[in-house]
C-alpha cells in the first residue's frame, strides 16, 4: 500500500515474459471466463464487499502521497480501454513523476459494470506506488456485459470513493485527490440502497440521488469523467449534457481512446499548475506521444479555469423509467 518505487525495466520484463509464455495480460479475465457465468466474481483483492477502506498513506518512500483513482467502465466496447491503459502504464507514471507533475503519485484502478445485470458490477484496487499497480490493473475482470439501458453503475463507484477511501493528502494537508471515471453512458437514475448493501455491504435502506453523491465526492476529490471515442454514444448530446450538469468542465471528450493515459497525466499537470496546456503537450511529444497530444489538446482546451458543476440543476436520465432527480 503505497510503498516501493515503479521500475520500468521490471514492467517491460514482465510483459515480455507473459508474451513468451503465452500468458494473457489480463489473466484473471481469461481464467474467470472459462467458468460458468454463475461462478464469475471479482478477484478477492478487488472485491469491494471485502473492503472496509482503501487507503492512500504517506510512507518513508513517499512522504507527499497524492491519490489517483482510475475507474473504467468494463462493459461492452469499453473493455479495450483497460488494455490500452495497461500497455501505457509506464508512460503515465513517467509523466506524473519524472516530469514533476506530482512528487509521490499513488494509483488505484477499478472496474465499473451494471449493478442491475452484471455478476461483477464494481471492482476496486489498492493505492500503489510500485509495480503492484500493474498487477492489480491486470486482475480487473473485464466482464463485458452491461444492461443495455444507456446507463451503468458509475454512481455506485462514486459512492465507494466518497465513503470508503481515506487519504493522508486530505487528512494531513487538506489536499484533494484525483478521480477519473472512464465510460460512455449515464449514471443510473438513482443509487439503489439494495445495490449498496449487496455490492459494498453498507447498511443503507434508502435510495440516494446520484447528484448528491458527486457533490459529496467533490469535497475531497477532483472528479473527471472521460468519454473516449469508443461507442455510438460519443456524439450523443444527452451523454454530454448529463455529465456536464454534474461535473461542469471536468467532462472530457477524447477522440482517440489510445490517449487515455496521456490525458490523465496532462490533466493532473494542468490542475496542479505545474504546466500549462501548451507545455503539457510538449511533454507528451517528448515521450513519443505526438499523435496522442493532439487529442489531449482538443480534450483539454476548455480546462484551465476551475470547473463549476451545475449541481443545482435537475439530472435527466434517459431510459424506460425516466425521472428527474432534484
Amino acid at each position: 500500500m503505497g510503498h516501493g518505487k515503479w521500475d520500468d525495466n521490471a514492467y517491460a520484463a514482465a510483459k515480455t515474459f507473459r508474451a513468451a509464455k503465452g500468458i494473457a495480460d489480463f489473466g484473471y479475465t481469461a481464467s474467470v471466463r472459462s467458468r460458468p457465468r454463475d461462478d464469475w466474481k471479482a478477484a478477492p483483492a478487488l472485491d469491494p464487499f471485502k473492503v472496509a477502506f482503501r487507503e492512500c498513506r504517506d510512507s518513508p518512500d513517499h512522504a507527499d502521497s497524492t491519490p489517483i483513482a482510475v475507474l473504467f467502465d468494463v462493459t461492452g466496447s469499453m473493455g479495450s480501454v483497460p488494455r490500452i491503459m495497461q500497455g501505457k502504464l509506464g508512460k503515465l507514471h513517467g509523466l506524473l513523476q519524472r516530469k514533476g507533475y506530482l512528487t509521490d503519485p499513488q494509483l488505484m484502478f477499478g472496474g465499473i459494470g451494471d449493478a442491475d445485470s452484471d455478476r461483477v458490477p464494481l471492482q476496486v484496487g489498492q493505492f500503489e506506488s510500485d509495480n503492484r499497480m500493474d498487477e492489480q490493473l491486470r486482475d480487473i475482470f473485464l466482464e463485458g456485459n452491461g444492461g443495455g439501458q444507456k446507463s451503468e453503475s458509475y454512481e455506485l463507484a462514486a459512492y465507494f470513493i466518497a465513503r470508503h477511501v481515506v487519504t493522508d493528502a486530505w487528512q494531513k494537508r487538506g489536499r484533494k485527490g484525483y478521480l477519473f471515471i472512464i465510460g460512455d453512458e449515464l449514471n443510473k437514475r438513482r443509487l439503489k440502497a439494495e445495490h449498496i448493501r449487496r455490492v459494498i455491504g453498507d447498511d443503507v435502506h434508502q435510495d440516494i440521488d446520484p447528484v448528491s453523491v458527486y457533490r459529496e465526492l467533490a469535497r475531497r476529490w477532483n472528479v473527471y469523467f472521460i468519454l473516449p471515442n469508443q461507442s455510438s454514444y460519443f456524439n450523443d448530446d444527452s451523454i454530454a449534457e448529463h455529465w456536464r450538469s454534474i461535473l461542469g468542465q471536468n467532462f472530457l471528450k477524447l477522440d482517440d481512446p489510445g490517449a487515455v493515459c496521456e490525458l490523465i497525466a496532462a490533466t493532473i499537470g494542468v490542475e496542479e499548475q505545474v504546466v500549462d496546456l501548451d507545455q503539457a503537450l510538449v511533454d507528451l511529444a517528448e515521450i513519443g506521444s505526438v499523435a496522442e497530444s493532439r487529442s489531449v489538446g482538443k480534450a483539454l482546451v476548455a480546462v484551465g479555469a476551475t470547473a463549476r458543476p451545475v449541481t443545482a440543476a435537475p439530472l435527466a436520465i434517459d431510459g424506460p423509467d425516466d425521472v428527474m432527480l432534484t
